[in-house]
C-alpha cells in the first residue's frame, strides 16, 4: 500500500473511531435503570449532551439491593448528595460506604467501579453529572488546592476514582431542597442550574487549607449543629422536638440555637420545619397513595385548613390540585 492510500485508511479509521465514540455518548441514557421507579426518578436539568451537566432527583425504595453503576455517564464525574438510604461503592475490592446525610463524587474509568443501593430502605439523593469537557472548561489541572482525584481525571489517567465520604453541610442540605424546586423561570433555568453546579464544584473539587482558624472552627461547629437540627426535624415531621429539646440535643441554649440557625439558613426553625413538611407532603401527594387528609396527618397537621394554607403558600397551589399539575418539560438528554 502506498503512502497516500495508507494515510487515507488511517484517517478513515480515526473518523470511524470518533463517530463510534460520539455515538456511544449520545446514545447513553440511564433512564433504563430508573424507569422502574416511575416518579422516583426525576431529571431536574437534563442537559448533559447540550450543557455538559445534568441534575437528577431520586426517591424510591427497593426490595432488593440495586446495582446503579450502569446509570453513571461515561467519561464524567458525578457528585452524589445523599439525603437518605445507604449506598456502597467498590473499586478493585476496596469498599466505601455512603450513609444518609453525606456526599461523595466518583469517576468511572477503565477499571470497574461498582455501586449499589441497599435493600429495604428509602433512598433519597441528588446526582450532578459533569462531563470531562465541562470540567476542563472551568477548572485548570494546575490550580493550587485542586483535589488529587480531580487532577487525575483532568490528566486523562482514565482510572476509576471515588472521593472520601463527607457529611452534608446545612448549606448543602438547603441547596438540595432548592435544586428540587428551582425558583428560576423556565427560560433562565439552564443558567440557574449551571451556577449551582459550579458552586458545588468549588466545594467538592478543591481541598481546604489544613489550618483552621478560630472563626472557621466556630462556623464549622455551627454548621454541624444546624445539620443535626435538620436531621432531627426530618426524622419526625409529625411530632418534631420543640426548641428546648433541640437545644439539649445539640448542646447549646434554645435562644442561641434559634439565632444561629436563622443566621446560617436565612429562615427560622419553624419556617424550615414547614418547608420540610410541605416537601414531604408534595412527595406523598405525587405518589398517589395518600389523599389530602392522610397527607396532612402524616406531616403533623390535624387542621385541614391550616395544612391547605401552608401548602398553597409554599407550593403555589392547593393540595387537591397539586397531583394533577403537569411539570414543565425538561431539556432532552
Amino acid at each position: 500500500m502506498n503512502n497516500a492510500k495508507l494515510e487515507s485508511a488511517q484517517i478513515f479509521q480515526q473518523n470511524n473511531t470518533v463517530i463510534s465514540t460520539v455515538s456511544k455518548k449520545e446514545q447513553f441514557t440511564e433512564a433504563n435503570v430508573w424507569r422502574v421507579f416511575g416518579e422516583g426518578w426525576r431529571p431536574l436539568w437534563a442537559g448533559f449532551q447540550e450543557s455538559g451537566f445534568s441534575v437528577e432527583w431520586h426517591d424510591f425504595e427497593c426490595a432488593e439491593s440495586l446495582d446503579v453503576a450502569n446509570s453513571f455517564h461515561p467519561d464524567s464525574v458525578e457528585i452524589c448528595l445523599n439525603l437518605d438510604g445507604h449506598a456502597e461503592f467498590s473499586i478493585a475490592g476496596k469498599k466505601q460506604g455512603l450513609p444518609p446525610a453525606s456526599a461523595t463524587f466518583y469517576f468511572t474509568g477503565r477499571n470497574p467501579l461498582t455501586a449499589r443501593r441497599l435493600s429495604q430502605q428509602r433512598h433519597q439523593f441528588i446526582t450532578i453529572e459533569i462531563s470531562r469537557d465541562f470540567l476542563k472548561q472551568y477548572i485548570s489541572k494546575d490550580k493550587a488546592g485542586l483535589h488529587p482525584q480531580i487532577q487525575a481525571v483532568l490528566s486523562k489517567r482514565n482510572a476509576s476514582v471515588i472521593s472520601e465520604t463527607r457529611k452534608l453541610t446545612a448549606d448543602q442540605q438547603r441547596l438540595a431542597s432548592i435544586l428540587r424546586n428551582s425558583p428560576a423561570p423556565l427560560s433562565g433555568r439552564g443558567v440557574w442550574f449551571k451556577g449551582k453546579v459550579l458552586e458545588l464544584m468549588s466545594e467538592f473539587f478543591f481541598v481546604p487549607a489544613k489550618e483552621e482558624f478560630f472563626c472557621e472552627r466556630q462556623k464549622r461547629v455551627t454548621q454541624e449543629r444546624v445539620q443535626r437540627v435538620i436531621e432531627l426535624l426530618r426524622g419526625n415531621l409529625a411530632e418534631p422536638p420543640d426548641l428546648l429539646e433541640l437545644g439539649k440535643h445539640v448542646g447549646c441554649s434554645p435562644f442561641y440555637l434559634s439565632r444561629t440557625f436563622s443566621q446560617e439558613l436565612g429562615v427560622t426553625i419553624p419556617q424550615y420545619l414547614r418547608q420540610l413538611r410541605m416537601e414531604r407532603a408534595a412527595e406523598l401527594l405525587r405518589s398517589g397513595k395518600f389523599n389530602v387528609t392522610e397527607t396532612a396527618l402524616e406531616v403533623g397537621y390535624s387542621s385541614m385548613s391550616h395544612f391547605s394554607q401552608a401548602f398553597c403558600q409554599t407550593m403555589g397551589c392547593c393540595p387537591n390540585l397539586y397531583p394533577l399539575l403537569k411539570r414543565p418539560a425538561a431539556s432532552h438528554r
